[in-house]
């Protein structure tokens, strides 16, 4: 079946309030920001996945006809993807978790400001605003002196807490 419709997805705010528009002028204004290797923007977000199994052996691809899979799966569990990505300097990283935390969040931040940019002053990181992404995990996480290191460095100066359930707006961190 060829069908010759066209779907384009978008991020509808369920409703662009004074709050949501303060906080995309933000990131807008951190996106036209030149390069700064010592201060780079660092953006982020994360995928629950479903990982499967084939419960069937493929039938490999012939002249004839393509690999064929059959369609039946068992579930194998599930992951939890973390995309880093820092667009002006052509850098991404993606890594995988059994779930989904403040731990892991912090833990994940926390390699990447002890490795990629130990030597950066400050990193401003662009993420939604999901419970999971606080700087109070730092300190759940970390001794005192890392979390508060971590805090000068990706310090949330956009709105202190700003956590609405039934939305993901952008939220950048200073």
């Amino acid at each position: 079946m060829n069908t010759k419709r066209s779907v384009e997805y978008w991020v509808i705010p369920p409703e662009a309030d004074a709050e949501f528009a303060a906080h995309m002028e933000d990131v807008l204004e951190v996106y036209s920001r030149p390069y700064d290797p010592e201060v780079p923007v660092l953006c982020m977000d994360e995928q629950p996945v479903q990982l499967v199994e084939e419960v069937r052996q493929t039938i490999a691809a012939t002249r004839s006809h393509p690999k064929r899979v059959d369609y039946e799966y068992r579930r194998a569990g599930v992951a939890n993807i973390f995309m880093f990505a820092e667009p002006l300097a052509a850098w991404r990283q993606v890594s995988v978790r059994t779930q989904k935390t403040k731990a892991d969040w912090a833990l994940e931040m926390g390699a990447l400001m002890e490795g990629r940019y130990a030597a950066c002053e400050k990193v401003i990181v662009v993420c939604d605003n999901l419970n999971t992404h606080t700087i109070r995990a730092f300190y759940e996480v970390f001794s005192p002196e890392r979390a508060s290191s971590r805090k000068r460095r990706c310090r949330n100066s956009v709105a202190s807490g700003m956590r609405t359930p039934a939305t993901s707006t952008p939220n950048a961190l200073f």
